[in-house]
């Protein structure tokens, strides 16, 4: 694998965590706004931390692959 496509599969490994991310926000603001339960948007925010650290691992990988060119 060239370096390109390293790059281009490492941004689509990042960007999964962020799209998790996003959904999981858009749960919590619903659970907010129609008074559901708390424990549906604990659930969801536990999600979204999980998901941040996914994501600032997938950036260190990258980071650390290209600080090695």
């Amino acid at each position: 694998m060239n370096n390109n496509e390293s790059l281009r599969k490492m941004v689509h490994d990042a960007r999964a965590p962020l799209n998790r991310i996003s959904m999981n926000a858009e749960l919590v603001k619903l659970v907010l706004e129609n008074d559901m339960p708390k424990q549906k948007a604990l659930e969801a925010l536990s999600k979204i931390i999980a998901n941040c650290q996914q994501c600032s691992e997938h950036l260190q990988e990258i980071s650390d692959t290209h600080a090695a060119d």
